[in-house]
């Protein structure tokens, strides 16, 4: 990380500037785990639900960890991502040492049987998806910020903080927007 970068790709940061007022990507954090010419999927990294998953999926082993706000897409839908590699049948591979999905039930028996902890995975209630050109477009209108992957930030970062450590990483002509009020208006 540390650099800002021009274009989206599958495995980087998506940092929304500090003027963007929609709800769902208010100062969010999104890691891209597909881009490509039919559009982008991601996962929305800083927004807990304030749920914990077995309250909110059924027939799961007890694994006491929070479930995230993956994006407004597929709400009603469980995914995660992972750095459980090989361990994971059908997991893809974002970028080194980072997956997404995997098959489900393997998956449910690894946690069952105390093969996973808790840092190694996080879960999602929906995605964000835009279609072919749409992210492209929301980039040149300076909606997002787009800067290199951070595994330990990903698994490991505060939610509450993720946005603003992402920003100050980037350099300081981005350090000062991450002390930007979100309501300049009562500074």
């Amino acid at each position: 990380m540390g650099k800002k970068l021009k274009k989206a790709s599958q495995g980087v940061l998506l940092v929304s500037e500090p003027f963007l007022l929609d709800s769902y990507f208010k100062r969010s954090v999104v890691l891209l785990s597909e881009h490509d010419n039919n559009g982008t999927l991601g996962f929305i990294l800083n927004k807990p639900t304030g749920v914990k998953l077995n309250d909110a999926v059924d027939d799961f082993p007890k694994f006491d960890v929070p479930l995230f706000f993956g994006g407004p897409v597929e709400t009603d839908t469980l995914f995660y991502i992972h750095t459980l590699g090989d361990k994971l049948e059908g997991a893809k591979e974002i970028l080194p040492g980072v997956f997404w999905g995997g098959n489900y039930d393997q998956l449910k028996f690894l946690i069952d049987t105390g093969q996973v902890a808790d840092g190694e995975i996080r879960f999602f209630a929906g995605y964000s998806g835009w279609e072919a050109d749409q992210l492209d477009n929301e980039l040149v209108e300076k909606s997002w910020l787009v800067t290199g992957p951070n595994a330990e930030l990903t698994f490991f970062g505060e939610p509450k903080k993720l946005w603003s450590e992402v920003l100050k990483s980037m350099g300081s002509e981005f350090a000062i927007l991450a002390n930007f009020p979100e309501d300049p208006s009562l500074n």
